[in-house]
């Protein structure tokens, strides 16, 4: 609960501030949340990302389609997505888990969900390169 409170702070906020004041405030929401609970730290975000694994392979994917599709990543990206949705075909749970990311809603194997429209777009930007550089270990 403390989490997504933590991030709908995040989504108020982020708008109306600079960016080194993001900076101070997602540090701040971080010593708030404290250690407990949550994957493994999100680079430069401030908070603790859901985990991407082999569990959540298609969610990745679908993650990466809603980064490319909103210009938050290129390039490399959609051929990652590619290469996970290879591996996913025809595994019902691999394929909702898909559908639920190319909406923005990343659901890391530990259980943690993060809702990308609830960012900022710099905060979503980082996001999209944390979930980029995960699923590009998996493939």
């Amino acid at each position: 609960m403390r989490f997504r409170f933590a991030l709908i702070s995040i989504a108020l906020l982020a708008a109306s501030v600079s960016a080194s004041a993001q900076s101070d405030l997602l540090g701040k929401l971080k010593d708030q949340m404290g250690a407990g609970g949550g994957a493994a730290l999100g680079e430069n975000l401030g908070f603790k990302m859901p985990a991407v694994g082999s569990s959540t392979m298609g969610n990745a994917a679908g993650v990466l389609q809603y980064c490319v599709k909103n210009n938050y990543l290129g390039g490399d990206a959609a051929a990652v997505k590619d290469k996970l949705l290879a591996k996913i075909t025809g595994q019902k749970q691999q394929e909702t888990g898909f559908a639920n990311g190319a909406k923005g809603l990343l659901k890391g194997g530990d259980g943690k969900t993060l809702n990308f429209k609830m960012l900022s777009s710099k905060v979503k930007e980082k996001a999209c390169d944390y979930v980029l550089k995960n699923a590009a270990s998996l493939v």
